[in-house]
């Protein structure tokens, strides 16, 4: 190991799973800084933490990695490890005028957020939140033929927005219920439409008025953001559910809560939100609602799998080589 790969400084913003600080070290990096509290930086504390980096490991909650960012850190930046699939938090025009490297993680986060969808459309089909509120209020007098009667799924028709990994773990967890597949993406996916999937590529308003349970998958972009708001709602059927694991802004949450305030769909399932970890006003109340708290990855193995990727795309940056998973190489 070099010198100068010891004394590279190397910026944790929060936290992580599996020890990133010995990994690293492991590695020949010593001059090592990460966030000692379990909670997002302020702006102030977060541009001065960074000051002088070779690399900076973030997190989704780190939402402005912009030129001003860029520009605390200074010239020696050479990557941001983002913890995280998406890298809507990254101004990557910035980055690629500064041939700053952008590293994601986006294998680990495959399955347990496909599980996730479900968990969100299962629940939000049969109605789980407003029965596990009416158990522990105890208000429950027993079952009844005529209290909570949900959606039935089997022989329904998916729709799956954005044809990437976890849209297809999501669609082939359908398997099980033996429903139709539809999904909407800019270009042909064909391991969507061959066996035992089958499923059809539509356009989104065809597929919003068909569909029984969307899906949201896509990732956040600019023209993405929106992509559902109150004309798209409008589509779909009054006893269809609508589900998000992608980003909150490609749902226009206000128009959401008019939409489901009204019934005008019969449910939604939330893991993320438009200005997490704010709420629209009026969503926390509704009942035809499943909400998580951006849950999609959190188990113990995939949490500590992002941190080896994250670990190891900021150390092969930092040696000179190309990361395992570059979003934007230099």
């Amino acid at each position: 190991m070099s010198r100068d790969q010891g004394e590279q400084r190397i910026v944790i913003t929060r936290p992580l799973p599996g020890h990133p600080v010995p990994k690293l070290r492991a590695k020949g990096f010593e001059n090592i800084w990460i966030n000692p509290v379990d909670e997002r930086m302020g702006r102030e504390d977060l541009l001065a933490a960074i000051r002088g980096a070779h690399a900076v490991i973030a997190t989704p909650a780190d939402t402005e990695i912009n030129a001003e960012f860029f520009d605390a850190a200074g010239e020696e930046l050479k990557v941001v490890s983002n913890y995280a699939v998406g890298v809507d938090n990254v101004d990557l025009e910035e980055a690629r005028r500064r041939n700053v490297i952008i590293a994601h993680t986006p294998h680990a986060v495959t399955e347990p957020t496909a599980d996730i969808a479900w968990l969100l459309i299962l629940a939000a089909a049969r109605r789980a939140q407003e029965g596990q509120s009416l158990v522990r209020s105890g208000r429950w007098k027993g079952v009844g033929p005529n209290e909570l009667l949900g959606q039935r799924l089997t022989g329904k028709t998916l729709f799956i927005v954005g044809a990437g990994r976890i849209g297809f773990a999501t669609a082939k967890r359908s398997l099980g219920w033996e429903m139709n597949i539809l999904y909407h993406a800019r270009t042909q996916h064909e391991e969507f439409e061959r066996p035992p999937l089958g499923a059809k590529r539509v356009g989104l308003d065809e597929g919003l008025r068909e569909a029984d349970v969307v899906s949201i998958h896509t990732p956040l972009t600019r023209e993405t953001r929106y992509l559902i708001g109150a004309k798209e709602l409008a589509l779909m059927k009054p006893n269809a559910l609508l589900v998000n694991t992608a980003r909150g802004p490609v749902v226009e949450e206000r128009a959401l809560v008019d939409a489901l305030r009204g019934r005008k769909i019969f449910a939604a399932g939330l893991d993320v939100f438009e200005n997490e970890p704010r709420l629209a006003e009026g969503l926390r109340e509704l009942q035809n609602t499943f909400l998580l708290p951006h849950l999609g990855s959190a188990t113990v193995e995939d949490r500590e799998w992002m941190t080896e990727l994250a670990v190891e795309n900021a150390a092969a940056a930092l040696r000179g080589e190309e990361p395992p998973h570059v979003f934007i190489p230099a």
